[in-house]
């Protein structure tokens, strides 16, 4: 298999593209000036120690606070506020879909004209005029022309004076807001290099614009950054901060750790510290901890809002804690809080994860009967949690309401429904136009439930429709066909999407190593990422992911071990992701102390596992025969909410299969039966084996029936179980009675099938029914080939000899 992949790998990535620069507009002064460079090299943020000019005026300014707090035009209609009648009249001017901008030198001219009757114009009331002219061309999205504003202003010689931290602000914001993050923090490093007053406001604008743009580690950077220089951080700047953090999954001892050095600094929690508080605990099951957060807040004065409310009621639900989620909701009312929308459909999450399906259908009813519209989270956390408690009837009428109330369903609906369903026939019903992002949707909801067939008739039927493919569609054909199985179809659409000069980007770049990964081509993966970091293309969590898996299904186990200490020591970022990883790849390659450090290092850095993690530690238990072990873990589930899956009933039953008390095994089946789970061949197959290998083939015959009417059909391993126990017990007619069944039903026997009848024979010294069992083989397998009958009568060669 390995072999097959590296041959059909022709396309490994090219040369990374030019990149662009951040800062693309030229125009942006009206006198020419060296560009700014377009990195932003926030480590080279320097505080400056302004020097007043012997010749010019030191004129006081008032500092003025920039917050949405602040913010007199906020939902409503832009007020001119301090402008004067010249700046009103260049703001209107400057907003006309007409205005040339070529004429802007001189319109802005006219700020700085002498007023008749005055002897000296006024820097505060021009730094006010130009900060509202900026922040009204913000209201207006004129991005592009406020940073023109800000860069003419910018290079007059009275710069210094009139470009205050309140403006510099201000624009930070609006090109956050416009989504041009670099070139946000480009200006910024150039207004510290040239010596503008860069104040704790426009760090914070900074780092919010980071924050507005996913960009976590660097809003980070800049929060370092101003500490080094001396500049405090407000409370503003905090909460942003704290929100970071949350969003970055950081450990809850980091989040309480920022909060404390922010008492430190006389700084107090305000409500948003506390809710932001709160959400944080959403990632890591942590309710109690935010339950400690509420009753802190209370203490400290601030009384719960509906946004305290609905955020501790979404840890709950995902928590699985249906009980203090009520309790939540009736503290919430009788605080004269009305439930929402948001409320409902935490309270159902909570419901529905925790098997309570029809209490969970009684509070979407409760809703309906408040005038709150279910939307289409609640219609498929219902539909979700009905499929997966396989209640196929309540789940399709549930999903009739929702299309019977124009209720749009999203990816996580199209998912539920193929697991239910196996097929596409049910979305093609929605009867709604698609858009690219559908087209999208369909092609990763039938990657990941590896429907290769599917994926490309969906592509054909996108691509007929008129759609031309874009960078994600690429980026998810890869992905999805990877999914599949079907790698060289992935790197075939990568080399399509190059051919349609579409540039890779980070997605790009993950989807392949993901493939190469599910192929063990760990030295392709190092070469991908060799250029990812040539071409400038950080990699991130998810690339060290797939170079882990890389190096565990390539058998490479030095490499996975040396990567591990590098992202245990810090030198790559141990993020949850990774350590969650490095619990799946040990355990996949059964290194148990290995597996175990991975397990207490995600625990010890405050990070919660996963029901994946978990099922991880119970599989490598489970083949260890470490029964006390395993039970640990399934407490730890029970303790964290989780519900065991059918992935942890498996590993249990392979467990117990191998050990005296091998009757568990069935028990188990007959558990997992009752919860409404499916069991699917594995959970067949390891009962099977438990039966055979203890000689109770009445009972494995029992199973066989009983998976041939209703579960999986057999596969070679179930037949292959059969025939080594008969062939083991002497039993060669019943072992070769098997063999003709699965040919007739379509099984093809391979090499295991027919060494476990000629290796018995062998042991049992029946030397003469060896030899006439291979050479009657044809008759029973007219299929066989000849190098297969040669390998047999080698192998009874050597077994005798």
């Amino acid at each position: 298999m390995a072999e097959k992949l590296k041959l059909s790998l022709p396309v490994l990535l090219p040369g990374p593209p030019p990149s662009k620069p951040l800062f693309s507009d030229h125009h942006l002064s009206t006198t020419p000036s060296p560009p700014p460079p377009i990195t932003p090299l926030l480590q080279n943020f320097q505080p400056h120690t302004q020097t007043p000019n012997p010749q010019s005026p030191i004129i006081p300014r008032r500092r003025r606070r920039i917050g949405k707090s602040q913010d007199a035009n906020r939902g409503k209609p832009w007020s001119h506020g301090r402008l004067s009648p010249p700046g009103q009249r260049i703001l209107q001017t400057l907003i006309d879909p007409t205005f040339n901008l070529a004429q802007i030198d001189e319109l802005l001219l006219e700020l700085f004209e002498q007023q008749p009757g005055e002897s000296d114009f006024s820097v505060e009331s021009l730094s006010l005029d130009v900060l509202g002219i900026v922040k009204g061309l913000g209201f207006y999205k004129k991005c592009d022309t406020a940073l023109r504003v800000f860069e003419w202003v910018r290079n007059r010689k009275e710069s210094e004076l009139l470009l205050n931290g309140s403006i510099i602000a201000v624009i930070i914001s609006i090109l956050g807001k416009g989504g041009r993050v670099s070139a946000a923090a480009s200006l910024l490093h150039n207004l510290c290099k040239d010596g503008f007053d860069v104040d704790v406001y426009a760090y914070t604008s900074m780092i919010t614009a980071f924050t507005s743009n996913g960009r976590y580690r660097e809003a980070v950077m800049v929060f370092k950054k101003m500490e080094e220089v001396g500049c405090k951080p407000t409370l503003i700047t905090y909460n942003v901060i704290l929100n970071v953090y949350g969003k970055m999954g950081m450990p809850w001892n980091k989040m309480v750790g920022l909060v404390d050095r922010m008492k430190s600094a006389g700084i107090a929690p305000d409500s948003y510290t506390y809710n932001t508080l709160i959400s944080c605990c959403r990632r890591g099951n942590l309710y109690e901890e935010a339950a400690g957060v509420l009753k802190e807040m209370k203490l400290a004065g601030f009384r719960p809002d509906k946004v305290t409310y609905n955020a501790l009621l979404d840890v709950y639900g995902k928590s699985r804690r249906s009980k203090e989620a009520m309790e939540v909701l009736q503290e919430m009312e009788s605080n004269g809080c009305p439930p929402s929308i948001v409320t409902y459909n935490s309270l159902i999450s909570a419901y529905a994860r925790d098997g309570l399906l029809e209490d969970a259908l009684e509070l979407k009813n409760q809703m309906v009967e408040k005038g709150i519209k279910p939307d289409v989270f609640t219609y498929t956390t219902l539909l979700s949690g009905f499929e997966k408690a396989g209640k196929d009837k309540a789940a399709v009428q549930i999903f009739e309401e929702m299309r019977n109330e124009g209720c749009k369903p999203n990816i996580c609906t199209f998912n539920a429904l193929i697991k239910m369903h196996g097929n596409r026939e049910n979305i093609k019903t929605f009867q709604c136009s698609p858009d690219i992002v559908t087209w999208n949707t369909l092609l990763s909801v039938f990657g990941q439930n590896g429907m290769d067939s599917e994926v490309s008739g969906v592509f054909k039927e996108m691509k007929r429709a008129g759609f031309v493919p874009e960078r994600d569609t690429f980026n998810t054909l890869i992905s999805s066909y990877s999914r599949c199985g079907s790698f060289d179809q992935a790197m075939a659409v990568y080399k399509r999407m190059l051919e349609a000069g579409v540039n890779p980007d980070l997605s790009s770049y993950n989807a392949v190593l993901a493939a190469l990964a599910r192929g063990g081509l760990w030295k392709q993966s190092e070469k991908v990422l060799a250029e990812m970091k040539d071409g400038q293309c950080k990699p991130n969590e998810l690339t060290y992911c797939s170079l882990l898996h890389a190096y565990a299904n390539g058998k490479e186990i030095e490499r996975m071990c040396a990567l591990a200490e590098e992202i245990y020591s810090g030198i790559i970022e141990p993020r949850a992701v990774l350590l969650k990883t490095l619990v799946l790849v040990n355990s996949k390659c059964d290194l148990l102390m290995e597996t175990e450090r991975a397990f207490l290092e995600l625990r010890q850095r405050g990070f919660s596992p996963d029901i994946t993690t978990l099922n991880a530690m119970v599989s490598i238990y489970g083949r260890r025969q470490m029964v006390a072990k395993a039970n640990e873990i399934l407490d730890c589930m029970k303790r964290g909410g989780f519900t065991p899956s059918l992935t942890t009933y498996n590993s249990l039953m392979y467990m117990y299969s191998r050990s005296a008390n091998f009757e568990r095994s069935e028990e188990i089946l007959r558990e997992i039966l009752a919860k409404g789970i499916r069991p699917d061949i594995i959970s067949y197959n390891t009962v099977i084996y438990a039966y055979c290998r203890n000689g109770r083939m009445r009972d494995a015959s029992r199973v066989l029936s009983e998976m041939r009417e209703s579960g999986p059909a057999p596969d070679i391993i179930t037949y292959n179980t059969f025939i080594a126990s008969y062939a083991a017990d002497s039993m060669f007619v019943e072992a070769i009675d098997v063999v003709c069944y699965m040919i007739k039903h379509g099984c093809k026997p391979n090499q295991s099938t027919y060494n476990s009848i000629v290796d018995w024979y062998c042991k049992l010294n029946r030397r003469d029914e060896a030899s006439m069992f291979v050479n009657n083989l044809r008759k029973l397998d007219p299929h066989i080939s000849k190098d297969e009958e040669c390998r047999l009568s080698e192998r009874m060669a050597k077994k005798w000899s």
